[in-house]
């Protein structure tokens, strides 16, 4: 993990408060969106504080009901990019899912977040599906 940061397993309304930081997501969602969504399923909700201010959110839930968990929505404030801090929520995540027997991530991202694309290939990830959009 990047230094002085700090993962918490914490409520979707901690998650909420960094999302509005996040600039690529134009569209807020709502906490009645986001527990509609997860709803009766496994869930992992997360917020990485450096230096004892948020600074980055992710939600897992058990999407497919087999052993792939879905890393959902995840983002870092810009303030704080570039210091490991989704790297260390992503490792955080997968231990957690690890634990529970799940044995694949799968994350949804869009062409214009570079930085997650980035990541996503450093890590070995596989591209199985893109969808154009207008």
């Amino acid at each position: 993990m990047a230094d002085n940061v700090k993962i918490k397993e914490t409520g979707i309304e901690e998650a909420l408060e960094v999302q509005e930081e996040i600039v690529e997501f134009s569209e807020k969602k709502s906490k009645e969106y986001f527990e509609k969504r997860y709803a009766e399923k496994e869930k992992l909700i997360i917020v990485a504080d450096i230096d004892g201010q948020s600074a980055g959110y992710s939600v897992w839930y058990d999407k497919f009901g087999s052993d792939t968990i879905y890393l959902w929505m995840a983002g870092v404030d810009p303030k704080y990019r570039r210091r490991g801090i989704f790297k260390s929520m992503f490792s955080y995540g997968s231990e957690w899912a690890k634990s529970r027997g799940y044995k694949k991530v799968r994350i949804k991202t869009r062409n214009n977040c570079r930085e997650m694309l980035a990541f996503l290939v450093a890590n070995g990830f596989n591209l199985i599906n893109v969808i154009s959009y207008p």
